[in-house]
């Protein structure tokens, strides 16, 4: 008798728990509920999409005809779960019901809306999906001035898209900086002087307090100020879709997500829950860099996590290993990107870090087409040890950034990094030193 798996979710986490899950079992019967229209995207491309850069269709890898066809994988799109009885049985809002021998549970996230007034107002956005960017395409038409609500990476994104596309965009933040918690004040100064050199305006520690407008969005209330806009687009942070967690009673961690275990497997009453897996933006995983939970509510990290949760749907055995969540962002010209913790996040931590930075190029000096890079290291005091890299460059921060977050998950000191860590050369690609190097180097000179 074939395995019956069931998978709600179709974000990163979901489907790739659902396509491993059939490489590990050809035989089992795989469906997926998913309450969104479209499958198989990345959220992350919609600034590029609203800046014209690629388009809605040329996103989406596959329709739920191909995981039929292909996979043998039914899809259900916009069919809402209702409840699971840990029984084994997934009711949807259709009436239908599913019984199942493993269940993965992928909801996901949704963005943190302030329980402000006027947030209910034609004009009010977030970005989350394609419809919701086809919405915001569709409203930029008829404003000329939008106010952007966060200045986390996907908000500064939004900024620039906004600009390009003609609107006046002022971005407000409640924190004093931009990207908080995982970019040192000293790198997003530079990246908020980019910015503002471009025409972004920004309003810094302060609250939104409402959105204005009759029929519409009309104006933003920021510290008493009104800023006149058309439109206003929520970037305030992913919270966990609890929903479902908290209908099925499963154990929410401190950080307001379902805490796992290594297995994805989440606990009920503190007590391992037989064969459900739970994976994606909807959990708190375990940091590589300290002992403690952390959320990497990240792309790459809901594949990492969908691959253990489908293995072990399948009856297998795989691990979710500690996290270092790297990420990187493009803005016009420049590529932002970290690993690790932050000064700000350490602090949350109770450690104290040392840091050194150093400023270079991106190429061999005599190698035209080169750009400015900064790159910035941090360690354990009292041990050395690397915790934490950012940077900001005009290209290959991905590339760098993956680099050193593998030293930061293998734990390696700042000593020993300059003497067994090597960078490839070629000058139309690096200086014959990374900057990289002299960064730590700058490091070992602060312990």
């Amino acid at each position: 008798m074939s395995l019956k798996i069931a998978v709600i979710g179709s974000g990163a986490a979901g489907m790739t728990a659902a396509s491993t899950a059939r490489r590990e079992d050809p035989g089992a019967e795989i469906v997926l509920f998913t309450e969104d229209e479209h499958i198989a995207y990345s959220p992350c491309v919609i600034p590029w999409v609203l800046e014209g850069r690629t388009g809605w269709e040329s996103i989406v890898m596959h329709d739920p005809e191909y995981y039929r066809q292909e996979r043998g994988i039914d899809v259900r799109t916009l069919t809402k779960v209702t409840s699971v009885d840990l029984g084994s049985c997934v009711l949807t809002a259709g009436g239908e019901d599913f019984t199942f021998d493993r269940l993965v549970l992928a909801t996901g996230g949704q963005v943190f809306i302030p329980p402000i007034p006027g947030t209910g107002l034609p004009g009010v956005h977030v970005v989350r999906t394609i419809n919701d960017g086809k919405a915001i395409e569709e409203g930029m038409a008829s404003v000329d001035d939008v106010a952007i609500i966060g200045a986390g990476v996907i908000g500064l994104e939004m900024a620039l898209a906004m600009k390009e596309a003609g609107k006046g965009v002022t971005v407000i933040e409640m924190m004093d900086q931009v990207v908080p918690r995982i970019l040192d004040p000293d790198l997003a100064a530079d990246l908020r002087a980019y910015l503002e050199g471009r025409g972004v305006r920004f309003v810094m520690g302060a609250p939104i307090q409402s959105v204005d407008g009759e029929r519409s969005v009309e104006s933003v209330t920021v510290s008493g100020e009104r800023i006149p806009c058309g439109m206003a687009v929520f970037s305030t942070g992913v919270r966990a879709n609890l929903e479902l967690p908290s209908q099925m009673g499963l154990d929410i961690g401190t950080l307001g997500a379902v805490r796992v275990s290594p297995g994805m497997r989440p606990y009920r009453n503190g007590r391992l829950v037989p064969n459900v897996f739970v994976c994606g933006d909807v959990v708190q995983c375990e940091s590589a860099v300290l002992p403690g939970p952390t959320m990497s509510q990240l792309g790459s990290s809901a594949v990492r996590q969908g691959r253990v949760a489908g293995i072990n749907a399948a009856g297998g055995n795989a691990m979710h290993e500690g996290v270092t969540s790297p990420w990187v962002s493009v803005i016009g010209e420049l590529q932002v990107a970290g690993t690790g913790i932050s000064s700000s996040l350490a602090g949350w931590y109770g450690i104290e870090v040392a840091s050194g930075v150093a400023h270079g190029l991106t190429r061999a000096r005599y190698y035209p087409g080169g750009t400015p890079m900064t790159v910035k290291v941090l360690a354990e005091r009292s041990t050395g040890r690397l915790v934490g890299a950012q940077m900001i460059s005009g290209e290959d921060a991905t590339g760098r950034i993956n680099w050193l977050s593998a030293a930061v998950l293998e734990g390696v000191g700042a000593k020993d990094f300059l003497s067994r860590y090597e960078n490839a050369y070629c000058p139309p690609t690096s200086m014959v030193r990374d900057v990289a190097f002299t960064a730590v180097e700058r490091l070992v000179s602060e312990l």
